[in-house]
């Protein structure tokens, strides 16, 4: 005779459990699924998103990103709690159902789980309810008392969900809390009667209230028990029910959003998916300009963001106090859609985005640096929703008035400075650089390689310099190259990421044709932007690479060699331009480089590689002009400061631009120097010895 009576066979207010229970669990499971189905509303009236290609790869990611938990150690405090909590959750899973199944079914045991499998699983479990437990009061109180800066709520943002967050860690601990005073209860009945009762591991939560209730009468045993096991069924399914209604719903869909993330690195969603260029003209309207505009995978996207900051806290443009928080861009469209789909009700007529809920400033803002994707450890996708807002505001003639010069000039003239085609290669023809570097320009004339200069390189005085050391390296390895000169338009990678898909197409197609009648075998630039462009926006044009990566295998296969430093008291540090690093990955090239020169001391600062502070200077942000409290490129030359350098490298012409003027505005003239990759190689170059050739 069992000693203290089952929920299946007690009675609970007049109801046998068994009934009561199987109620209980219909009732709740209905909810849910209720519930999920009219959050799926707005995925279904959102645009079409191609997520379905290269499965075994999407299937990685799911077993690295979500079952591996791969990106949450790097916030270590935070990351270790979630992985434990995570864990927990996983080894509980079997748990949960074993215990709701005994509501119906007196003794139930999972299949799988009789004799000794079974009491293993059960220590596992034990301690693992009981980890969970301590860890949603160390979350409470890292919350409530500790008070974590990416946690917090700008005023401009409105209230957030801070209660939110407390209230679902509260429901976490009592369902730990009920499921082990279930066991406890039970374990110190049985010891009082001087039967076996299953055991519980020391220090365990059932455990310790095993051993506080040993004292206990029985009938207080009895109460305990049941009401525990009421309390957790009941919390079970509350819990179940209220998460999709708050920032813990990416419980439910973070494995469906890892699993339909986008694989390619630097490239950008099309305008309509299934809809090909030349059909775009037939397109009714571009971008994103009400909530329906978004993709399903993009408002799923909404819905799993965990709000936990992290993509703020690397945000550059946020750090520097412009009107743009990453997290709200997912936090502020996810309570659009609970308001507008709410779950009971009919669906509201969506508002305008942009003005409504997001300002002007705020999607302007973005460098597109891709800091706050490489930190998201659920792959949420931010630039994506960013360019197709701005597609949207370029579409309805929203532009703002510092961009709308360059656009035009862009237009005309293929490049955002108006200047004359012709004097695109101007550049090569200073008389003293042709003497020992002629440059061939590919009019009618046949090179392996080409060189693709861009924009900036070909017309800025101070980036010549740039497009003249990238030549004569070039030269040095012994590279058939040449330019396109007059025929070169400027690549459109920040047209295109600026919304202007038109005239990004245009200039595209233009460089591809000048590409092909060419008939390079290879592409290399010095610009990472262009870099990029070619790599992922151009399609039917041969392979590209970035010097950096030209100079590496030089030094790697002995062609290029360096003489040593001159200054041996200066300290380098290099810095990672955001579209060669974070979205091309090429973190090593420029460091082999740069440790392969005699004499050159380097040290890296405290954010680098994927966590680069980005200089605010890619493409037409130089012509923009944001609101903020700082410059990016001056907070970027602080670190350099602090890291101990007074000599910047960086691998882009942007970022050059930025780090010197930095260097000006911050004070540190005379005192910290930039310089490019391509110009530090080629100035500590060995030049060939004429009488050994």
């Amino acid at each position: 005779m069992e000693t203290i009576q089952s929920p299946a066979q007690a009675t609970y207010w007049l109801v046998q459990g068994r009934e009561l229970f199987l109620s209980i669990y219909v009732l709740g499971s209905a909810c849910f699924f209720y519930i999920v189905a009219r959050r799926l509303a707005p995925l279904l009236r959102g645009e079409r998103d191609f997520r379905f290609d290269r499965p075994l790869r999407r299937l990685r990611n799911v077993l690295q990103f979500w079952l591996g938990q791969w990106r949450h150690p790097r916030y270590r405090g935070a990351g270790t709690i979630h992985i434990l909590i995570f864990a927990g959750f996983i080894v509980l899973a079997t748990r949960a159902f074993w215990v709701l199944a005994l509501g119906v079914s007196d003794g139930f045991v999972m299949p799988g789980l009789s004799g000794i499998a079974g009491h293993v699983y059960g220590i596992v479990a034990d301690y693992a309810s009981t980890v969970v437990f301590l860890c949603m009061v160390i979350a409470a109180i890292r919350r409530l008392a500790f008070k974590p800066a990416r946690y917090s709520v700008p005023a401009r943002y409105g209230k957030g969900h801070p209660a939110d967050a407390i209230f679902l860690l509260a429901l976490i601990a009592i369902l730990m809390a009920a499921d082990s005073l279930f066991q406890g209860s039970k374990a110190a009945a049985l010891f009082q009667q001087g039967r076996t009762a299953e055991f519980l591991p020391v220090l365990s939560l059932p455990w310790i209230f095993k051993n506080a209730l040993l004292s206990t009468p029985l009938a207080i045993l009895q109460n305990l028990h049941l009401g525990a096991y009421l309390v957790h069924g009941l919390t079970f399914f509350f819990l179940l029910c209220y998460r999709p209604f708050g920032i813990q719903f990416h419980v439910e869909t973070s494995l469906f959003s890892i699993f339909f993330a986008r694989l390619d690195r630097g490239t950008l969603k099309p305008v309509r998916w299934g809809i090909p260029d030349e059909q775009l003209g037939q397109v009714k309207s571009f971008g994103v300009k009400k909530f329906e505009d978004f993709t399903w995978k993009h408002m799923l996207d909404f819905y799993s963001c965990a709000d936990c900051g992290r993509c703020s806290d690397n945000c550059p443009a946020n750090t520097v106090g412009r009107p743009l928080s990453p997290r709200f861009i997912s936090i502020k469209a996810r309570d659009y859609a609970f308001q507008h789909y709410p779950i009971f009700g009919t669906s509201g007529n969506g508002k305008a985005l942009v003005g409504d809920i997001y300002s002007e400033d705020e999607i302007w803002s973005c460098t597109t640096c891709r800091a706050c994707e490489e930190e998201c450890p659920l792959l949420v996708e931010y630039i994506d929703k960013i360019v197709d807002l701005r597609r949207g505001l370029v579409d309805a003639g929203n532009v703002p008035q510092s961009l709308q010069r360059p656009l035009k000039a862009l237009e005309s003239r293929g490049n955002p400075y108006g200047k004359m085609e012709k004097k695109r290669a101007d550049w090569a023809a200073a008389p003293q650089f042709q003497q020992t570097c002629a440059v061939k320009v590919l009019n009618g004339k046949r090179a392996d390689a080409l060189y693709f200069v861009d924009s900036i390189t070909s017309y800025d005085d101070r980036m010549q310099a740039i497009g003249r050391a990238t030549a004569e390296i070039l030269h040095h390895v012994g590279e058939d190259f040449g330019i396109l000169g007059a025929a070169e338009r400027d690549s459109g990678h920040e047209v295109r990421r600026f919304g202007e898909e038109t005239l990004f197409q245009a200039l595209r197609d233009h460089n591809t044709e000048a590409i092909t009648a060419s008939g390079v075998r290879r592409i290399v630039t010095a610009d990472p932007h262009a870099y990029n462009a070619l790599k992922h926006d151009y399609k039917d044009v041969p392979p590209v690479e970035h010097i950096s990566q030209v100079i590496a295998r030089g030094v790697k296969t002995g062609t290029i060699k360096f003489h040593p430093v001159e200054n041996g008291s200066d300290v380098y540090t290099y810095h990672d331009p955001c579209y060669l690093g974070r979205h091309n990955q090429i973190y090593e090239e420029p460091r082999n480089v740069l440790d392969a020169i005699p004499g050159l001391k380097r040290v890296e600062m405290s954010r680098s590689r994927d966590r680069s502070f980005c200089c605010g200077g890619g493409g037409l942000m130089l012509f923009y002009e944001p609101k903020e409290e700082q410059r990016m490129g001056v907070k970027r030359v602080q670190m350099a400061a602090e890291a101990g350098a007074n000599v910047i490298v960086t691998a882009c012409p942007f970022c050059m631009v930025n780090m010197e003027d930095a260097i000006k505005v911050a004070g540190l003239e005379g005192k910290m120097t930039a310089i490019d990759l391509a110009e530090l190689t080629q100035q500590q170059i060995a030049q060939k010895d004429p009488k050994a050739a």
